[in-house]
């Protein structure tokens, strides 16, 4: 039917979902094992709060019903894409997807450590680094003892790869 004939109060909100991470057109969705667990496990909990909404028929559960459906087509979309890559513990002499690098910042002598993970994953406050982001960019294919720049709005990072696992 034609939204012509439908009441004002009839018709459903279009609901606003915040975009998952992005991934460029052509990019293959990589994820570890762990991240495919964790994306299944939030469709699980989409599925579970939409179960309230069920035989409730106001506006609010609607719009709710509305969101969770809007969400878990995006879920659905990644997990549908996801490709579960393992990092090769036979290739620790690189670093590859999966891998968890320790490297230095030889100019302020600062260690970090993060593991290279899908867009879905990535939470720099975890330790993991999006295989996209410029930082794994600098890193991947490099090797124990290698010395890479890495571009920063502070100016360019000098960093060593100190350790792979």
């Amino acid at each position: 039917m034609s939204r012509g004939f439908v009441k004002e109060g009839d018709q459903e909100d279009v609901p606003l979902v915040t975009a998952r991470a992005f991934l460029p057109p052509g990019v293959e969705n990589f994820v570890t094992p762990e991240g495919f667990q964790e994306l299944n496990e939030e469709r699980d909990q989409i599925l579970e709060e939409r179960k309230q909404y069920e035989g409730v028929d106001n506006a609010d559960a609607r719009v709710n019903n509305n969101y969770l459906t809007a969400k878990l087509k995006q879920l659905d979309e990644r997990i549908r894409t996801a490709r579960v890559t393992r990092f090769d513990p036979a290739k620790q002499n690189e670093v590859a997807f999966g891998a968890t690098v320790k490297f230095k910042n030889l100019k302020t002598g600062a260690i970090a450590q993060y593991r290279i993970v899908g867009v879905d994953e990535a939470a720099i406050m975890k330790g993991k680094i999006s295989f996209l982001s410029p930082l794994c960019k600098a890193l991947l294919n490099k090797k124990v003892g290698e010395i890479t720049n890495f571009s920063t709005p502070q100016g360019m990072m000098e960093i060593k790869i100190l350790e792979i696992s």
